[in-house]
């Protein structure tokens, strides 16, 4: 047996070891659950935990898995647009002349499977330990009902958005900038993976907004959330981020819908000016703040220099002013 073989028969072992030791196999999790009264993603939910035996490795598991699924699943089909979308996306592109090459894709991707097994996973894992100890329902069954997670998840939204401006903002200050959050702007016009392309000390501080809301929440509400939610919560917010760096704004994105949405429109800009627009899901802070008047102008001077063109007019559009 060759010494690949060895090690890998080891580290199979040593897993294996690992994982029947976490397991209490405690079958009476649902004693006295009405199991046909339940609905497929129910059972479905009774299952898994049964299986694993475990509710804190199930729930590790299940949610690192989730989460590549979810964030690698939303970046392919941009990475599809940038490739095969010249004849109807590209004219969509907020910063057309910059398409993001094959190389800066590939490299961006190893960076960030680096950053999710080695900062991520750790957090993923401890998760359920935290969730329990606020009183969040977790291997449970029956789910919370639709209106419930609905209202959680917006109020989730508007938590986040107000604890990443503020977060954001202050990377941006030159004491900090330069030591981490200079890495996620590599990109000038960015795409769907370098949405977690990032320092770990900016996964840390940012993605405490993404968690410590529903955990602040439910602990102040004597446990009234179940994880279920908080995994719709995270789908809808990886959709956002990877939506935001995509670098495209059609005419039936979502802030197209709903005016207050940033979307890629909106962060864009924050990519290729290197400053104004830090909030990540809504506008309203910026606006409040003051922070989006070079975004605003900048757009304007778009605008007008597109009805020029249209007239027959030469114009230009000035560089956005940038910081570094």
């Amino acid at each position: 047996m060759s010494t690949y073989s060895n090690l890998y028969s080891n580290a199979t072992t040593i897993i294996s070891t690992f994982i029947e030791s976490t397991k209490t196999r405690d079958y009476n999790l649902y004693a006295g659950v009405d199991v046909a009264a339940l609905n497929v993603a129910e059972k479905a939910w009774m299952s898994w935990y049964l299986y694993w035996g475990n509710p804190l490795l199930a729930t590790g598991i299940l949610a690192f898995v989730m989460h590549e699924v979810v964030y690698f699943g939303r970046c392919i089909p941009w990475m599809l647009v940038d490739k095969y979308g010249q004849s109807w996306a590209h004219k969509y592109k907020l910063q057309e002349a910059k398409m993001p090459t094959a190389k800066q894709q590939w490299e961006c991707t190893k960076y960030v499977l680096k950053t999710h097994f080695s900062v991520e996973l750790p957090q993923i894992y401890l998760f359920h330990p935290m969730a329990t100890s606020v009183g969040m329902k977790t291997w449970e069954v029956p789910f919370p009902s639709f209106t419930t997670m609905a209202a959680q998840i917006a109020l989730f939204f508007v938590m986040e958005d107000a604890w990443h401006y503020c977060a954001h903002r202050l990377l941006h200050h030159k004491a900090l900038y330069k030591h981490i959050h200079k890495l996620h702007h590599e990109f000038s016009a960015p795409f769907g993976l370098a949405a977690e392309y990032a320092h770990p000390i900016e996964i840390l501080v940012l993605g405490t907004g993404t968690v410590g809301g529903p955990l602040l929440w439910c602990w102040g509400s004597g446990g009234n959330m179940h994880l279920v939610t908080m995994f719709v919560w995270i789908t809808l917010r990886l959709f956002q981020a990877v939506d935001a760096h995509s670098g495209y704004d059609f005419p039936w994105s979502l802030n197209k819908i709903l005016p207050f949405w940033a979307g890629a429109d909106h962060h864009d800009f924050h990519h290729q000016a290197f400053s104004n627009c830090y909030s990540t899901s809504f506008r309203y802070i910026d606006s409040i703040m003051g922070t989006d008047t070079k975004y605003h102008a900048f757009r304007n001077r778009q605008k007008a220099a597109k009805l020029a063109a249209k007239n027959g007019v030469s114009a230009h559009v000035d560089e956005v002013f940038k910081e570094d």
